[in-house]
C-alpha cells in the first residue's frame, strides 16, 4: 500500500505509523514507564500514552521535556508531534484486544448508572471529554489482589435552553 492519506484526512497513516514506532522505541530504549515519564513531562499518564501513540498534540514545551527524557528521538519526530494536529479515530478493531474490550465493556455496562449520576450531581448535561483528565494507576484489593483504578475527570457541560434571544447568529430562517 503505497504512503497516502486516508480518504478522509490529510494524515497519513503509514507515516504515523512509523513515527509511532519511532517513538516507542525510545520509549523502550529509556526503559521509562508512563508514570515515569508522565512525571519527567507534567501530564497524567494516559496523556503521556497518547502523544506517544500519535493520539494527542503536546504543547512545545511538553514536547522539550520529552526530547529530553527520550534522547533518542529525533527533532524531526518532535516537531512533528507539535505540528501535526493527530487524527482521533475509532477503529473497531480495537475492540478485539481484551483490555480495551474489557474497559469498553464496563463504561457500556455502567452507563445509565454512569449518566443517572451525573444528572443527579449536576443537572442536565454531560461530562466532556475534550476539557478532560484520564489517570491510570492500581490499588491493591482486601484480599491482597492488584486491582485497576481508572479516573475520568471531565469538565461538566450543561445543555442550555436555545432561546432566541441568545443566539448570536443570524437564522436561516430570517
Amino acid at each position: 500500500v503505497p504512503d497516502r492519506p486516508r480518504p478522509y484526512t490529510s494524515v497519513s497513516s503509514e507515516r504515523l505509523a512509523a513515527r509511532v514506532a519511532r517513538s516507542l522505541a525510545a520509549k523502550a530504549e529509556s526503559g521509562l514507564t508512563y508514570d515515569d515519564l508522565s512525571t519527567k513531562i507534567g501530564v497524567t499518564n494516559a496523556y503521556c500514552a497518547q502523544i506517544i501513540l500519535g493520539q494527542a498534540r503536546p504543547t512545545a514545551e511538553t514536547a522539550r521535556k520529552l526530547g529530553e527524557a527520550l534522547p533518542s528521538m529525533s527533532e524531526e519526530d518532535l516537531k512533528a508531534m507539535v505540528e501535526d494536529f493527530p487524527m482521533r479515530s475509532f477503529d473497531s478493531e480495537i475492540l478485539k484486544e481484551p483490555n480495551v474490550y474489557r474497559t469498553y465493556e464496563a463504561v457500556t455496562h455502567y452507563g445509565e448508572a454512569i449518566k443517572a449520576c451525573i444528572n443527579e450531581q449536576c443537572g442536565d448535561g454531560i461530562m466532556s471529554a475534550i476539557d478532560f483528565y484520564l489517570d491510570i494507576g492500581t490499588t491493591t484489593g482486601k484480599h491482597g489482589e492488584k486491582r485497576v483504578v481508572i479516573t475520568f475527570n471531565g469538565k461538566f457541560l450543561p445543555f442550555i435552553e436555545q432561546s432566541n434571544g441568545d443566539n448570536g447568529a443570524k437564522s436561516p430562517r430570517d
